[in-house]
């Protein structure tokens, strides 16, 4: 399975169709997007974004996003994660959007006892599905500690770390100048990087059947 992650085009979508040119991303199965989709709205330009895939799209809001932006995304051809759970053949996803606390009071923070508590219910989800599926947490922010780093230091969810062992893969974005891969354990976690500029991640999962493997590959267009 081929998935395009991309995050944090902040209302700007206008590197979506050169990375779309790229001879890597012609026979891709996905799309997972991890927020911040507009820069503060408005929530219906979502949709202009959206509509620039012809393979399913998978995403959260931002805590650069409105939170009508959750009917927006429901409203479409979008699925949107937000706490939320889907299947797609052996690959099981969880999502959480926005964010936890920023000294910038955003429109779509939380604290992190409730991403906690939410995901506490999503990961029963994930322990109910099939042994050899592979585990996807799709979200906007970073776990503590992991690509979370800015000026002042780490400034990850807490709460979001705490689920990082159960996942194969986590997806996160957020912290622009954090751009990466990184393996905790056996967790392998990306930020695709700011979509406004180009930057994107493909990643392989195996398919069916086979030895669960996650291969990333940062990329732009």
């Amino acid at each position: 399975m081929k998935i395009l992650a991309i995050s944090d085009p902040h209302g700007n979508y206008s590197k979506i169709n050169d990375l779309l040119k790229l001879d890597m991303l012609q026979n891709i199965d996905m799309v997972l997007i991890a927020g911040d989709i507009t820069d503060f709205g408005p929530d219906y330009k979502a949709i202009e974004l959206i509509k620039m895939f012809t393979v399913p799209v998978i995403a959260v809001p931002g805590n650069c996003d409105n939170r009508g932006i959750i009917e927006v995304l429901n409203s479409s051809k979008a699925i949107n994660l937000h706490n939320n759970f889907i299947t797609i053949e052996n690959l099981t996803l969880i999502g959480f959007g926005g964010s936890n606390p920023t000294p910038f009071n955003t429109p779509f923070e939380m604290d992190e006892d409730e991403i906690e508590q939410c995901l506490k219910e999503l990961l029963k989800i994930v322990e109910k599905s099939p042994e050899n599926n592979i585990k996807l947490l799709l979200t906007h922010a970073p776990p503590y500690e992991t690509l979370d780093e800015i000026n002042i230091g780490h400034v990850g969810s807490r709460a979001i770390k705490k689920f990082v062992d159960y996942m194969d893969i986590v997806v996160c974005a957020h912290i622009h100048e954090a751009r990466g891969v990184m393996k905790v354990g056996d967790t392998t976690i990306v930020n695709p990087g700011m979509a406004c500029h180009g930057y994107a991640a493909l990643i392989e999962l195996s398919k069916p059947n086979q030895k669960r493997t996650v291969n990333v590959e940062l990329i732009q267009a």
